[in-house]
């Protein structure tokens, strides 16, 4: 019965989906924002290795081209993936049902070889880079489909924490394009604040979307233990970002001291909006303030690695 209903909601949804220009139906179904966002954490991770090896720009050029252009690659052969595999509940939720893996203006055979294709050309651009971060790049791709997208998304509470190991990937990408030395400080530092980022942000999505997961059969922590859990376990993980910030203390004070207020602004928000606030009101306020976070502490990054050498 739920693969009937299924095979009809996509039905319903391919027919009461406006055309697209093909530009659009690729940019959605490799999911160009998510590229780009990671792309930002791969850049962040990329600088801060020129910064600590004490390596121009100019003298990586090559490595620094093959590591943006395989990463935005496998990155969206990842999008390509989930939405191949996710369009049966992608087709119940109002903010995914006009995917085009969906409405079936990207067949799935179509959405299968073009993820396969720029898997492997992607990881060949990353190989060029160094053969580390391909390695990486495979490691994110394949934790990304596999233990998340096909595993956990629909049976564990726990999904979240376990998609956020590949959703902490591209740091490391973009570090060991330019250095083989994974263990430093400043480089943990970046996977660790990326890992536990991605609980409050998307903790958030899921109260917003709560009714959405629901009707999908999502086992998102909300939906299953509550939006009280949630918004104690959210604090938990604002908790442990706020001490993660002292990781950056071996790259930059300046780093530092900005990380340690971005989380412990989120921080503050998270509990007087709590407050003040309904939940999905909350959790919009939650969500944009992660974006904002993320935005501005890889921007300082990247700043400040590139142009601290210079004075």
């Amino acid at each position: 019965m739920r693969t009937v209903k299924i095979e009809k909601n996509i039905q319903n949804t391919s027919l009461a989906a406006p055309k697209q220009a093909f530009s659009q139906v690729l940019s959605e179904t490799l999911k160009t924002g998510i590229i780009k966002s990671n792309l930002l954490a791969m850049m962040a991770g990329l600088s801060l290795a020129l910064y600590i090896t004490g390596t121009s720009f100019s003298e990586k050029i090559p490595e620094i081209f093959f590591a943006v252009l395989g990463s935005a690659l496998v990155i969206g052969a990842a999008g390509a993936f989930n939405n191949l595999y996710d369009r049966d509940i992608d087709a119940i939720m109002d903010r995914t049902k006009n995917r085009p893996t969906v409405t079936g203006r990207m067949q799935p055979f179509n959405a299968l070889m073009l993820g396969i294709s720029l898997s492997i050309v992607g990881i060949i651009l990353l190989l060029l880079a160094t053969p580390l971060a391909a390695l990486f790049g495979f490691l994110g791709l394949f934790l990304y489909v596999v233990p998340y997208t096909m595993w956990s998304k629909r049976r564990t509470i726990y999904n979240t924490e376990i998609g956020s190991i590949s959703g902490a990937v591209p740091p490391l990408i973009g570090w060991s394009a330019i250095s083989a030395e994974m263990f430093h400080p400043a480089v943990v530092g970046l996977f660790v604040v990326m890992v536990i980022w991605q609980m409050p942000h998307f903790y958030a999505i899921a109260i917003r979307r709560h009714d959405e997961y629901k009707a999908a059969s999502v086992p998102m922590l909300p939906v299953v233990k509550g939006f009280k859990r949630t918004f104690v376990q959210t604090n938990i993980y604002l908790v442990a970002l706020v001490l993660a910030s002292f990781l950056f203390i071996s790259f930059s004070w300046v780093i530092t001291l900005v990380a340690f207020l971005l989380a412990l602004a989120w921080l503050v928000v998270s509990i007087v909006g709590h407050k003040r606030m309904e939940p999905k009101k909350w959790a919009t306020l939650m969500f944009v303030f992660s974006l904002n976070h993320l935005v501005i502490l890889f921007t300082a990054i990247i700043g400040y690695s590139l142009l601290a050498p210079l004075f």
